[in-house]
């Protein structure tokens, strides 16, 4: 519960890039020892929302370009790898089931588009990229692709890449019309594509209708 908390302040900007994590103040703000404290502390740093230096204690990361491009090439290597599963087991025919999950995330995504919940929409994109992974089938890809979840929304926040509403969910059909169709390298334009954006967000400097 303490690991959520201080989950959901670091991605909605409350515990703000480098700033410090003093265990003393927080196990008194949150009432808990502080082994539970450096538990939870230790659940962040695994999902690299948080650095722990020796002598340094803990700070919120502070992740940069180069990050951002590793972690864009770690998850076109794993979504590769699933889509490639799903052609071996079923061809270009999908099950329902696949088509199904599939289906909910990229409504998902789109009416979070069309509410203008830019923090909902960023959600809501991880979840048909995780359908899509979940869909190949193999536990233990979709359980280092959800581990990726946490640090995705961290380089997001604050940052809005230009879509017109609707157009992240209309792009997201389309990639996955392409993936059924047999095109596996569109894994890596399509990524591709995002971190370009997602860079040139971050260098206008914040927020980009």
């Amino acid at each position: 519960m303490l690991a959520d908390t201080l989950r959901t302040r670091i991605l909605d900007g409350t515990l703000a890039p480098g700033e410090p994590l003093r265990q003393e103040e927080l196990s008194s703000h949150h009432d808990v020892s502080r082994h539970t404290l450096r538990t939870a502390l230790a659940t962040l740093t695994a999902e690299r929302l948080v650095v722990a230096e020796p002598y340094r204690g803990a700070r919120v990361a502070d992740l940069d370009d180069a990050a951002l491009v590793a972690l864009q090439q770690l998850r076109c290597a794993l979504e590769t790898e699933a889509v490639r599963l799903l052609h071996d087991a079923h061809g270009a025919a999908w099950p329902a089931a696949v088509l199904a999950d599939v289906d909910r995330a990229l409504d998902a995504l789109e009416a979070a588009e069309h509410a203008g919940d830019w923090p909902g929409t960023a959600r809501a994109h991880a979840g048909v990229h995780r359908a899509l992974v979940d869909a190949a089938g193999s536990p233990r890809i979709s359980e280092v692709c959800a581990g990726l979840d946490a640090e995705l929304l961290l380089l997001l926040r604050g940052v809005r890449p230009h879509y017109g509403p609707g157009a992240l969910a209309a792009e997201h059909r389309a990639y996955v019309d392409a993936l059924r169709s047999g095109r596996v390298e569109a894994v890596r334009e399509h990524l591709a594509r995002s971190t370009a954006l997602i860079l040139e967000g971050r260098r206008q400097g914040g927020p980009q209708q």
